[in-house]
This record gives structure tokens, sequence and C-alpha cells, in this order.
């Protein structure tokens, strides 16, 4: 039995050729030959399967303590086809805040084909357990599922995996996980209860901003069955150039990781700190170490978000950074920084942003594995010019609120 840092270089063998090659090949060929007619071979046809991205899906269901994996070509890619596992009438309840892009395909996509979703507090028990349970006297089924995120996006707010599942399945129905922001280097979630874990492949396991995945594992088999049957059907399977690239990117995982933890640490106490910024969102801020364990976590991961005190404006932070690109994604070794109300988030309604606490004032930052002390240098910077257009538009107010180009009355 290896352990996790030796199964993330070395995954699990498929025994697919005898050459001795370090790395597991890369097949491109979209048809296998059949020996004869009547035989079944392993492989037949690259959208039933491929020996490059089932090395892939083995190795993360061994990360993830999974029977089953699989590879899709991008994070809603998977969500899509663990989502077509249920039929018409079913009710979903789902974190009350998610990403952008899973809001609007439960919304504008599963909503008008008979999924029903409600938005719950998943910190709240009790507003979970009667959410799942439903209300069969006012004609509410109970719930078939519950997704939610480990780490909420952009908040950062930490969900209770265990807690969570455990109150799913007291009412038949089973818990879904994105594990994008922790991935399995800081939490198994079905080691504490969840019956299927999703990826963003895309993020911190293919780590390069390179490749578009997603990623599936689940604890059952019968699951894995129905997800394989859409995996297979709808067609939306990981290209084998994109398994490998996702497949070297989880060979450094836990020494990028450790790094960007460390990173985010030191640039969220920075911004703490700094005038201009009213609160920061981290899980990793000293004195909440208990709090992530208690969850099960065993790190924070990289990502962080904050606010800019009113009247500064958050794109003069933004436009004005240098080694943080503005872009989307997260989990690179590059930091990225942006504004979730105009770009990860911009698919929800502004009163549905407000309700879960995504304002305009609200920066998200995703950090990499820079030098610590450049990231902190360049928000400086970006600071201070967006201190100096904060003065600029105020200039004709004094510190009473009063136009001093007025005349007192």
């Amino acid at each position: 039995m290896t352990r996790f840092n030796t199964q993330l270089v070395h995954g699990l063998p498929v025994g697919d050729n005898a050459t001795g090659a370090v790395n597991p090949p890369i097949y491109n060929s979209t048809t296998y030959a059949f020996e004869k007619v009547g035989s079944m071979p392993r492989y037949d046809y690259a959208r039933s399967g491929n020996p490059t991205r089932e090395f892939l899906e083995n190795q993360i269901a061994q990360l993830e303590h999974g029977t089953r994996g699989f590879a899709f070509a991008s994070g809603l890619a998977a969500i899509h086809a663990v989502l077509s596992v249920f039929k018409p009438g079913d009710r979903i309840v789902v974190g009350k805040n998610i990403y952008g892009g899973t809001y609007s395909l439960f919304h504008e996509y599963f909503a008008d084909r008979g999924l029903t979703f409600d938005a719950v507090d998943t910190h709240d028990a009790a507003a979970l357990e009667a959410a799942v349970a439903g209300d069969r006297a006012q004609g509410v089924q109970p719930a078939k599922a519950v997704y939610f995120e480990v780490l909420t996006n952009p908040l950062l707010d930490v969900n209770d995996v265990r807690a969570i599942a455990n109150i799913a399945h007291r009412h038949g129905a089973i818990a879904i996980v994105d594990n994008t922001f922790v991935t399995p280097y800081l939490q198994r979630p079905l080691d504490l209860g969840a019956d299927v874990v999703l990826h963003s492949a895309t993020k911190y396991l293919a780590g390069h901003s390179d490749v578009n995945a997603g990623l599936v594992v689940t604890l059952g088999e019968k699951i894995g069955q129905q997800i394989y049957f859409a995996q297979n059907r709808f067609g939306g399977v990981l290209a084998p150039a994109e398994c490998d690239a996702v497949r070297r990117g989880i060979q450094t995982l836990a020494l990028r990781m450790d790094r960007q933890q460390a990173n985010a640490k030191a640039v969220a106490q920075y911004l703490l700190a700094h005038p201009l910024v009213k609160t920061v969102n981290y899980p990793g801020l000293p004195g909440r170490e208990r709090e992530l364990a208690a969850k099960g976590l065993r790190g924070a991961g990289g990502v962080l978000s904050f606010e800019v005190v009113p009247g500064v404006d958050p794109a003069d932070v933004l436009d004005n950074l240098h080694v943080f690109r503005l872009a989307v994604s997260l989990g690179a070794v590059e930091s990225l920084a942006e504004l979730p109300c105009r770009m990860t988030h911009f698919e929800l309604p502004r009163e549905e942003r407000l309700k879960v606490g995504i304002t305009d004032e609200l920066v998200r930052l995703s950090i990499g594995i820079e030098d610590a002390a450049d990231l902190i240098e360049d928000l400086g910077q970006a600071f201070d010019i967006a201190y100096e257009q904060y003065i600029r538009r105020h200039a004709d107010v004094d510190v009473f609120g009063e136009l001093t180009a007025g005349v007192l009355a």
C-alpha cells in the first residue's frame, strides 16, 4: 500500500504495454482492432474507453478513496453527467453559495428539464434538515441529493462534509461534493460520508492553466454505472493528450499546494492590515486551525477573497496589478485576480449575489507559487493607485462631507 505522495507520482498501472516506459503512453487511437468477430476486447472505441484516460480515472479514484473515476472535457461536463442521473420531478438541495457556472447549469438548463433546486445555508443544520426532509403535507417530496462545495466560491466558507452527508443520508438523499478548491491532498470527502466527488481538474489538479478537464469519483458501484452511462452516451470525455496533461499536473499537486497555501496565508495577513481592505475571507488565517481540523481539512487551499472599503473602486486595484493576472479560474502556478460580480459570478442575478454576500466590492485572488513578497508588493502598488484615484474622485469634498466649492448657508 503506497502513501498519498507516492500515489500522486505513480498512480495505478493500467497494464496496457510492456515497453518499460516510465510514463504511461498517450493513446490517440479512436478505435481498436478486434481479434475476431466474436471477441470482446477491453477497448473498442475511444468514447467508451481509452488506456490513457483509464490511467487518470483509476488514479483519481485511488486518491479520493472511491470505487470508480471518470474524466470529462470540463468541470461543467462532469457536473452535467452527475445531475443527469436524476429524473424530472426530483428535488436537489443546493448550498446557497456555488460557482456561477454551476448555478446557471442548474437553473437555466436542468430546471427546464424537470429538476427542482432549493438553496439553503448548509451551515444551518436545522434549515438543511428541513430542506432535505421536504414537507409531504405541502406536496414537497424529500430531496434526492444535497450538492455543495467544501470551500464555497468565492467567500471561502468551510462546509462540514460529514455533518451534511449524515443529514442527507437520514432522508435517503446522496451527498454530492465539489472538491475543486480542496483536492484530495487536503480532504477526501468520500471518507467523510459523501457519495460523489467532483473536480474541475482545470484548477489545482492540472495546475498550469493549460487544460480544461473535469473529474468525478463515486463511492458506490450503482451510481458509478449510471455516470459511466452518461459519460459514454453524452460523449463529453476528456481527450488522451489532456488526460496526460492532468496526470502530469497531479504529480506535483502536493508541492504546489504547499507553496500556494503558504503564500495565501502571507497575502491574507497583509490584506487584514491594509487600510483599504474592509474584510478578508480566508479559512487559513491564524485561529481557524481547529475549525478546519474539526471539519476534516488538512489546510485551507490557495484561494482567498477580500472587500475594499466603501468608496474605493475595486477595478482601480485589479486594473493596476502586474504580477497577478486579471483572469478567471484558479489553482494554477501563476496568481490570478478577478471581480466575481463581473466575471466568475455574473450569471447570478445581482439580488441573488448580494443575498449570499458577493458584493460589488468583492475581489477574489487565486494565489500561485511566486515569491510571496512580490505578490504583496504588487497588491501594495495597486492599492496606492486605487487610493490616488479615490482622492481624485473626492477632491471636491472636505473631511466633513461638505462641498468645498459650495457656500455654507
